[in-house]
């Protein structure tokens, strides 16, 4: 390995591996990205260094000025590092609703965190815009920079270069590929790349099925499953992207989360094992010498103090 000057040299270059023992026999081939293997354990730590450099080449971000975020916790843990490692303060809206592991590592970070009560201590729509909304609201100084991740195209530029590491990655023609839509960045990014190679790859978008804005029409949905399902139009998707959007069970989410770490030592969180779920349909309709990639997105670890590992 070469010497790296800091710690945002460790951001990428994550494995691809081969799901070997909950495969059906009958089923297409599950790969899947091991993206907790970024520095703080999620596969945000792409968008966060890339909104924060897309800003400060264009002269928006400068020395002195204090970014500022709406986050469940894992963009704004990638976020909040990324600002320790480049000297910025961070100023960032987040909920109780997510869970404890992710508002202490902002903090440890150095983050200035300020919490956005859940009433019924699960993600919706509503939350969602409170969040937004107070991030906006302290946007408005002039020595506040606002990343503003569900409309800044920087995100799809981040997940980009892990498009391109899969593409490099793999010796095969890829026919699936299924993500979970939070920003929809790892969803465009990834795609975007795979699609210029891969002409007969079949996209499908996931979320949460009670909670399932785009595969069902659902607004304002409840449930548990951080950093996706925010239960409205979001403005980095291309619907030309994908062939089709789908809920996901999420008790089926929760338990696949188990299975991987039992069975196939991937030890991940609720959206990942809903990638998961969501690739072994798509394998199973694509059946044997047919290759479905998705997404670790992040660790285990997040998730410790919460329901998902009791």
């Amino acid at each position: 390995m070469k010497l790296s000057k800091n710690a945002l040299s460790a951001i990428g270059n994550t494995p691809l591996i081969k799901l070997s023992k909950i495969i059906p026999s009958d089923s297409a081939n599950v790969w899947i990205k091991l993206e907790y293997v970024n520095p703080t354990g999620s596969y945000k730590d792409r968008m966060a260094l890339a909104m924060i450099e897309g800003a400060e080449q264009r002269g928006d971000l400068q020395p002195g000025m204090t970014v500022v975020e709406y986050t469940g916790g894992s963009t704004g843990s990638s976020l909040a590092f990324i600002c320790a490692v480049k000297g910025y303060d961070f100023h960032v809206i987040s909920s109780d609703a997510f869970a404890i592991e992710k508002l202490k590592t902002m903090k440890i970070f150095g983050a200035n965190l300020e919490i956005i009560n859940s009433p019924s201590g699960k993600i919706n729509s509503d939350l969602i815009q409170k969040m937004i909304d107070r991030a906006k609201q302290l946007s408005r100084r002039d020595d506040y920079f606002f990343t503003d991740q569900l409309n800044n195209t920087d995100v799809i530029k981040g997940f980009e270069v892990m498009g391109n590491e899969i593409q490099n990655q793999f010796d095969y023609p890829i026919d699936g590929f299924c993500a979970s839509l939070g920003t929809a960045g790892a969803m465009m990014g990834v795609s975007n790349i795979l699609l210029k190679s891969h002409s007969n790859l079949k996209v499908v978008a996931l979320e949460p099925d009670t909670a399932a804005y785009y595969s069902k029409g659902i607004k304002n949905g409840k449930h548990h499953v951080e950093g996706i399902g925010l239960g409205f139009e979001l403005p980095l998707l291309n619907k030309n992207n994908y062939n089709e959007a789908r809920g996901i069970n999420e008790e089926e989410s929760r338990i696949m989360a188990r299975t991987l770490a039992r069975d196939e030592g991937i030890f991940a969180g609720t959206s990942t094992g809903l990638n998961v779920v969501g690739a072994l349909q798509l394998a199973k309709e694509m059946g044997q010498g047919k290759h479905v990639v998705t997404l670790a997105c992040d660790s285990g670890l997040k998730y410790l103090n919460g329901d998902l590992y009791s």
